[in-house]
This record gives structure tokens, sequence and C-alpha cells, in this order.
């Protein structure tokens, strides 16, 4: 490891004190706290999926607040256009000269930390504008390029695509997602805990506990996380399975139009190294790989129609993955 024994200790503390604040104002949820952090050390961005009114949009302004970071929120409406996102030109007039020229005014994208609020509400024109963000950081405009704030995360909200109202997104900017995070309903004890501390006097604070600066280390430390050959050759025949042209099984030929491509590998590298380091290990392990294959491939997996007759989804597809390929003797 490049860094020392101190600053691994000193940082995965901070790792602690930030699921702590964020735990003030959400309760539960555990699963999807871990998969964000997830996302933020690997330097990736999260597409979040639940039914409306399950705190979605409040864990996201919870992180947000809990890091020294510029947040901003984009609410995704059938008629937003891609310059409300990204910016637009003005035209200004020097009063001293009477010269006018164009000014390019940032949009809200120019921020370090970005909630795309029901991204599927609005038409794949405007979905299409976050691609160059998401994967160059960049945003072009009239010939020119600016370079987005680092560090630069997206965390998108959708409704289930069954709703009414509701624009599928395209493959290409799925793909740009390092997880596909699912979030379900609580437990009755903590939809419980949720009644008694949200309809009381006393208001959730959450308190800053982590600087940019930290979080740009952490993302480099998660680079040093050691992933064995083995481990790694695991990872790239899974996602080779999940191809129905390379893959043995009848169910993955049958339920599966379009696998996995490479960046679903990279994703379950380092989605899995960022989770041994939020456990305290500096290496990754089969576990890792286990608890993070579907987050990072059920977003990124066609299915058939005959997957959609037998009512198969994605998850499916990947526990079929698990158990059919093995792991290297």
């Amino acid at each position: 490891m490049n860094s020392s024994e101190a600053e691994i200790k000193e940082r995965l503390s901070q790792l602690g004190s930030l699921k702590s604040a964020i735990a003030n104002a959400i309760v539960g949820q555990e699963d999807v706290i871990e998969q964000l952090l997830i996302g933020l050390l690997a330097g990736g961005h999260c597409l979040l999926e639940g039914v409306p009114g399950l705190g979605k949009t409040l864990l996201v302004r919870s992180l947000g607040q809990a890091m020294d970071l510029e947040f901003r929120r984009i609410q995704f409406t059938p008629d937003l256009m891609p310059s409300d996102i990204l910016g637009t030109e003005i035209l200004e007039e020097d009063h001293g000269t009477g010269k006018r020229h164009f000014k390019f005014q940032q949009g809200p994208v120019f921020t370090n930390l970005l909630l795309a609020d029901e991204l599927n509400r609005t038409p794949p024109k405007t979905q299409a504008a976050l691609l160059e963000a998401m994967q160059e950081h960049t945003v072009s405009y009239a010939g020119v390029t600016h370079v987005l704030p680092d560090p630069f995360f997206v965390l998108a909200t959708q409704n289930p695509l069954e709703q009414a109202g509701t624009y599928p997104l395209p493959e290409a900017q799925l793909d740009r997602f390092l997880l596909h995070v699912r979030v379900d309903y609580p437990s009755e004890a903590e939809e419980r805990s949720i009644l008694q501390q949200t309809t009381g006097v006393k208001a959730s604070v959450v308190p800053q506990v982590m600087q940019a600066d930290t979080i740009r280390s952490l993302q480099k430390l998660v680079r040093e996380v050691h992933v064995s050959d083995d481990l790694l050759n695991w990872i790239n025949r899974i996602v080779r399975a999940s191809r129905p042209q390379e893959s043995g099984s009848k169910e993955i030929q049958s339920w599966v139009k379009w696998g996995a491509g490479p960046r679903a590998g990279q994703a379950l590298v380092l989605a899995s190294k960022a989770r041994a380091l939020i456990q305290g290990r500096f290496a990754a392990t089969r576990d890792d790989v286990k608890a993070l294959a579907a987050p990072v491939l059920r977003h990124r997996l066609l299915l058939t129609f005959v997957a959609e007759a037998e009512q198969k989804s994605a998850d499916d597809v990947v526990a079929v993955l698990l158990n059919s390929v093995p792991f290297p003797a």
C-alpha cells in the first residue's frame, strides 16, 4: 500500500462518521447507503430506483449536506431543455465600450454533487445532455469545452418504468451509471421510527463531516485495494457469460438479448474494491463481487421477450451467472 497505516485508519474513521451523519436523517436503508458510498469512492455515478415516497431525494440531499461539496438539484420534467442543465450563452454588453459579446452561463451541472431527480420523466433528448458530463466530466458548448468541478458525482432517481409519464433511459446512458440501486419499502420497525422522527417538533440535522480533499484521497485509496488474479478472472468470466453468444447457460441464451460490455467488468472490480475498503479490508473477496453483481449488472442487461413472458428480471439473470460461472480452481 502506498498510504501509511495511520492515514488509512484516519480516512476509514471519517467514512464511519459519514455513515453516522447520514443516519441522522435516514432510518434504515443500510444497503442503499453503503452502495451510494461505494459509488462515491469508486468515482462513479448511481441510479436510484423506487416508488415515490421512499426517501430517495432526502437520502441524496443528506449525503450532500454531510460532505463539504457544492450540491445542486435538477427536477426533471417533460418540458426541461438541455440548456436548462448544461447552461447557455447570453449576450452581454460592455457598458464602457458599448460592445456586445456572448458569455457562457454555466448550468446546474457545474457542481460537485448533482441530484438528477426523476430523470426518466424527461424526454431522451434532455436525458442525453448528461452523457458527456457523466463520462468525460466536461461540457461542450459552441465549440468550447468546459471542465466540470472535481469531484463530480451524479445521483439520479427514477420511478419504475411502468408508471405513467416516464421515458425509458437509453442503454448508452444507463451504462454510464456505476450502480443501479434499488430502494425498497422499510421494515415495520423502521417505518415506525420514520413516523416518530418526522412528525415531531425537532428536525433532523445532518452534520458536515467530510471535505472534498478527503473524498479525492479515498478514491485514490480504493485503487490501491488488492484484487487477486483468480478474482479478476472470475469477474471477467461472469461479464462475458452474460452475453448469450458466449454463454453455455440455456437460461442466459433464452433470457438475454444483449449482455454486459467491458465497462461492467471495470465497474464490478472498482465497486468490489470500494466495498472492501468501507468494511476495513484491503483485498476484495468473492463476497464483495456477489454483493455488487446485481447493482452493477442489472441495468446493463437487455432482456428478451421470452424473459418478460416468463416474468424473469435482470436480477434472476445475475443469480444464474453467479451460480453457473465457477470460481477458478
